[in-house]
């Protein structure tokens, strides 16, 4: 049924003029379901991304594993580790970027349902009530969203260490630790030097990793900001 053959009561929004078009609701859903699959996708790829990535790195253990005694853990076998790990090293990296891009893709695509479930508002005053999610752009309607409330509303410094690119991003710096700590003894570095300049380069990554990761999400959400006043700016 056609918002033109409803009955005037039945279709006039309680706070405009217009009556309610059925089109306009089946848009907005049809948009919805394309934002929910959008979603979902990136998601999968950021848990097929970490697979490949932990994968590699188990096959690459194993490696070691096998050629070291082969070797006697010798200068072969630091040759062979070191380009096992850099390639180790260069999924990890790739994997923490592309990690961050999802997580920031994601609140794109939050924010659009937000904005959607806020014409819903508009379109039935009231039915806020039932919704779970959030409808507005603001810190608490995206964090309602996600379930965050907690972390949007106060300070979570660990929260950073939780997250999966962060999990990649220490397992990739202790990669290049180790890349770091077996050069060092190879330039005839004592093992304690050895192993203070792999736990450098450790916490330099992590560091490093995490800068990125911030940055990232600060440069987008401010594209983001732009975008939404350009798009009132044009209505």
């Amino acid at each position: 049924m056609t918002s033109e053959a409803m009955p005037a009561a039945a279709g006039a929004r309680p706070d405009q003029e217009r009556p309610i078009d059925a089109r306009e609701a089946q848009f907005l859903a049809t948009e919805h379901w394309s934002l929910l699959a959008t979603r979902s996708m990136s998601w999968n790829e950021s848990f097929s991304r970490t697979a490949m990535f932990l994968s590699s790195l188990s096959a690459a253990t194993v490696a070691l594993a096998l050629v070291g005694p082969a070797t006697a853990f010798g200068e072969a076998f630091t040759t062979f580790a070191l380009i096992v790990l850099s390639i180790v090293l260069f999924l990890g990296a790739t994997t923490f970027v592309r990690l961050v891009q999802i997580n920031n893709e994601d609140l794109y695509w939050a924010a659009g349902m937000n904005q959607l479930r806020g014409a819903y508002v508009r379109l039935v005053p009231g039915i806020e009530a039932e919704f779970f999610a959030g409808w507005t752009l603001d810190s608490p309607g995206i964090s309602r969203t996600y379930g965050a409330i907690d972390v949007i509303s106060g300070p979570a410094p660990l929260h950073l260490l939780v997250t999966t690119p962060a999990v990649v991003s220490v397992i990739s710096s202790a990669v290049a630790g180790i890349m770091v700590g077996l050069i060092a003894i190879q330039a005839s570095m004592s093992l304690t030097g050895a192993i203070g300049a792999g736990a450098v380069a450790l916490a330099g990554g992590i560091v490093l990793s995490l800068a990125y990761a911030v940055r990232q999400s600060r440069n987008y959400i401010a594209r983001m900001a732009d975008a939404a006043r350009a798009a009132k700016t044009v209505d």
